[in-house]
């Protein structure tokens, strides 16, 4: 597929004139544009929820969700795997972002590295992939050959795999078991993918996974129980997080949150069940992590 057939390196018929428009308009017709992505995005949920589904059950059976990606669809992958360890209280290592020439190109381009479909696969190889994992590739233009290759060796190791692009019938969709094809139209600057399409995968690497930890018991009604208290703002979200779940006091909040030796889940399940520390452990395991299930067990 040569670039001049990609929607990502068209150019924007209603932005000929980019350069002649007055800082307002510029910001108007960026805005314009933007508005077309969450409904492009609507439009592959059916895609994302299957993609969502393989990962819930990846992580239960102690699988990783893998992001690779190169330039601005590596450095989003990489961003959304280090957000899930603070919001979600993860392990590191179970959400993680490889890009194309390594971390060193989250803030400076490593050229050629894209180009490497053998990188791509070294990556994985680097981190020990398993058949439990699940590999999503992103490449705005779909067609990496970095991420290309890591797609045909996750394939071969027999870990599921996903492609998110923003064009249709994407290479790196035909080597993959699920393709997420966000089509969002041509940049309003021509083949800049940071913009309408970097907007377009960072909202599906939201999706995916926000849905799959929440699939797993991360999330109390719409709280965030599995936050790790590592700094003063965070043990006070903490606390109210407890607040918020059980309607106790701060007060109380505060004392049985070191009761629970900082653990947000078991100190709500101490309260909402008026159990010991060693109960709401019991309750957590047999709930699955979930909490919803352990105060009803």
């Amino acid at each position: 597929m040569d670039l001049s057939d990609l929607t990502t390196e068209s150019r924007n018929t209603k932005t000929m004139n980019l350069d002649q428009l007055s800082t307002r308009e510029v910001l108007e017709t960026m805005n314009a544009e933007d508005r077309k992505v969450p409904l492009a995005v609507e439009a592959v949920l059916p895609e994302i929820e299957k993609v969502v589904h393989q990962i819930i059950i990846s992580f239960q059976k102690g699988g990783r969700l893998i992001y690779v990606g190169a330039g601005t669809s590596g450095r989003l992958g990489v961003l959304d795997a280090a957000e899930c360890v603070p919001t979600f209280g993860t392990d590191p290592k179970m959400v993680q972002g490889l890009i194309a020439g390594g971390i060193g190109a989250m803030t400076f381009a490593v050229e050629g590295a894209e180009d490497s479909s053998e990188l791509g696969k070294q990556d994985l190889v680097d981190i020990a992939l398993t058949e439990k994992d699940v590999v999503v590739g992103i490449a705005a233009s779909g067609r990496t050959p970095y991420v290309v290759g890591a797609l045909d060796h996750a394939g071969q190791i027999g870990a599921v795999t996903a492609a998110l692009s923003c064009n249709k019938s994407s290479i790196i969709g035909q080597h993959a078991d699920y393709a997420i094809e966000v089509e969002v139209g041509p940049e309003i600057l021509t083949g800049s993918t940071r913009l309408k399409s970097g907007t377009a995968q960072k909202l599906v690497l939201n999706m995916l996974s926000t849905a799959a930890m929440i699939g797993i018991g991360k999330v109390y009604k719409n709280l965030m129980v599995d936050v790790q208290a590592t700094n003063e703002k965070l043990v006070e979200r903490a606390k109210r997080i407890i607040v918020d779940a059980t309607e106790c006091s701060y007060e109380v909040a505060g004392e049985k949150f070191e009761e629970a030796d900082k653990n947000v889940k078991l100190a709500i399940i101490m309260i909402l069940t008026a159990s010991t520390k060693e109960a709401a452990e019991d309750r957590l395991r047999l709930g699955k992590g979930f909490i919803s299930r352990s105060i009803n067990s």
